[in-house]
């Protein structure tokens, strides 16, 4: 499976999904910021509220690396992040969607410039740096375009570096008692997890990403634990505080 991506390379990756994201939303019906997002209790518009507010905090992120104490992610921790997103969905559609535009174009300006400072220190979580918040980054953009439109956007539209990325950086969702091997059609079977009870999962790269980020597969997924089909394993909660591999 391909390792970590060259820096380069990354941040094509990253602008690239941001743009594909910016026109995801300049086409979104205002009629469906009212509606449930695929992301569970979320709606639409408070998706693109995270999407705003996400972008605000990577920017300053991105600005303020290497300092001496970075500021965390969100003022307010978990609990302020949560209520700038409920305060910021209320706008109007149209609003919100000039609002998160103009962050997500912020963003893109800067991207180019995180290619000198790569390894300079961010509060994103502890020990991260700003490749780190790079990848982060990433995943949000993508995955979250997933979670406005599941059907224009699914697991399959993913590049299979990010499926790889994924994978990787879930790996710690594997309950310790589990020992989960994957095994893309056409690919290298990938290890995670170090437990007793051993499950071999089968389908496409992305849909097996998809699953570890709790996402909908398109394909069919399979399950088998002792040479026989079985349920899938019950992953833990999506990692929080700690670092991701990359």
């Amino acid at each position: 499976m391909t390792q970590e991506l060259p820096h380069d390379i990354l941040i094509e990756e990253v602008t690239k999904a941001l743009g594909e994201l910016e026109d995801q939303l300049r086409e979104l019906p205002e009629e469906e910021f009212t509606k449930p997002s695929s992301l569970p209790d979320w709606s639409i518009s408070q998706l693109v509220a995270h999407l705003h507010s996400f972008a605000r905090a990577v920017l300053r992120q991105f600005a303020q690396a290497g300092t001496d104490s970075p500021p965390e992610m969100y003022d307010g921790g978990m609990a302020g992040r949560i209520e700038s997103i409920n305060m910021t969905a209320l706008m109007r559609p149209e609003s919100l969607r000039d609002m998160v535009l103009e962050s997500l174009a912020e963003l893109r300006e800067v991207l180019p410039t995180t290619a000198q400072k790569l390894d300079l220190a961010v509060g994103y979580r502890p020990g991260g740096t700003v490749v780190d918040m790079l990848y982060a980054t990433w995943r949000e953009l993508l995955i979250h375009a997933t979670d406005l439109d599941e059907y224009r956007r699914p697991a399959a539209s993913w590049p299979r570096a990010f499926s790889e990325h994924l994978i990787r950086a879930l790996g710690p969702r594997v309950a310790e008692s589990d020992r989960i091997v994957l095994q893309p059609h056409g690919m290298q079977p990938i290890v995670l997890g170090h437990g007793p009870h051993s499950y071999v999962l089968t389908g496409t790269e992305f849909d097996l990403a998809a699953w570890l980020a709790g996402r909908p597969a398109q394909g069919v997924l399979q399950a088998s634990s002792d040479a026989e089909l079985s349920d899938f394993p019950t992953l833990k909660p999506w990692p929080q505080g700690q670092l991701l591999p990359r």
